[in-house]
């Protein structure tokens, strides 16, 4: 079979990605062979790609990394009963290896794709998706009437978490780097969102909550804004810090950064430990699936390159200049 990868000798820059043959063997007992049909770009992509600190570990070069995407089963090894060849499925988790034109990954980890819904749109929001809906309902499960906090409101993440608590009947404070971004946070159903450089998003909150505070914040910024998240949440507030597009955050001290503000909490969610049971990952995805359907979230593809263009595709996304989601197709 003949296969073409983006493949990583050494960690660093875009341009150490290079398109090349990539052998794939014949599926272990427990995964499947997949021809894969849509990758899903993530940020967390980039710092795989360049060696930055990540809760998921990347395996020693030569490595393909991504590890969201949508394909056909091919093959399945001798111990998998669930699959057929010919099923549509999905993943979000690692091992790494999306980039690439086929693979194989542990079937136990695979949803299967409704047949209502299609391959990229898929691609585009399955991790942004599922983390969505764990950081909404679990992480913390919002109430209609809580004020909460978004960074990056209209990226990929941010706008599925805009219009998933919109449809909520929670109140929205959406931060933005423009004034267009801040545009396209409001149509996703962000009520209030600000320009970070113009605005103080405490301040906005304590407005919005009559002072009250937010409920939780929804933390992927870093270290430029995690101080002043941990400022504009309400006693007993929530934290969840699930980027750090900036930067790793400084060390948070429990007793001034957590106790003195309010007996708050904080914590780093990662999609892994929330679906990690084969029970949450079916529920997690089923929610997505049907939030899908209801309009809640949609996929905002408003990038797509070919796979072998994946280079151009994280100086896009590295830029800060991108909004909504971006494919990469095989």
């Amino acid at each position: 079979m003949s296969n073409k990868a983006l493949v990583l000798h050494e960690l660093g820059p875009p341009e150490n990605m290079l398109w090349e043959d990539w052998t794939v063997p014949e599926p272990g007992p427990t995964e499947v062979q997949l021809r894969q049909t849509a990758i899903g770009l993530n940020f967390a992509d980039t710092y795989h790609r360049a060696g930055i600190p990540h809760p998921w570990l990347v395996p020693p070069c030569p490595v393909v990394i991504g590890f969201e995407a949508v394909g056909v089963v091919e093959a399945v090894g001798r111990e998998v009963t669930t699959l057929d060849v010919g099923d549509r499925v999905g993943y979000a988790i690692p091992p790494l290896g999306s980039y690439s034109q086929y693979r194989n990954y542990p079937a136990a980890s695979l949803v299967r794709i409704p047949d209502d819904l299609e391959d990229r749109q898929v691609a585009a929001v399955l991790l942004k998706g599922m983390t969505a809906h764990y950081l909404l309902h679990r992480t913390y499960a919002v109430q209609a009437g809580d004020t909460i906090v978004v960074h990056a409101a209209s990226g990929g993440m941010g706008l599925i978490l805009c219009s998933w608590a919109n449809a909520m009947g929670a109140a929205i404070v959406g931060t933005v780097s423009t004034e267009e971004k801040a545009e396209l946070a409001r149509e996703a159903g962000c009520q209030h969102p600000i320009v970070r450089s113009k605005e103080s998003f405490v301040d906005k909150v304590m407005e919005v909550s009559d002072g009250e505070g937010a409920a939780v914040v929804y933390e992927s910024i870093g270290k430029d804004t995690l101080q002043h998240s941990l400022d504009c949440l309400r006693p007993m507030g929530m934290c969840a810090a699930y980027g750090h597009v900036s930067g790793p955050p400084d060390p948070v001290d429990i007793i001034k950064d957590l106790g003195q503000r309010g007996s708050l909490f904080i914590t780093r969610p990662a999609i892994m430990h929330y679906i990690a049971k084969r029970k949450d990952l079916l529920e997690t995805a089923d929610g997505l699936f049907s939030a899908i359907r209801s309009g809640f979230v949609s996929a905002q593809i408003n990038y797509e390159y070919p796979l072998k263009d994946a280079p151009q595709a994280h100086r896009a996304i590295e830029s800060g200049t991108t909004t909504g989601a971006t494919v990469l197709i095989p």
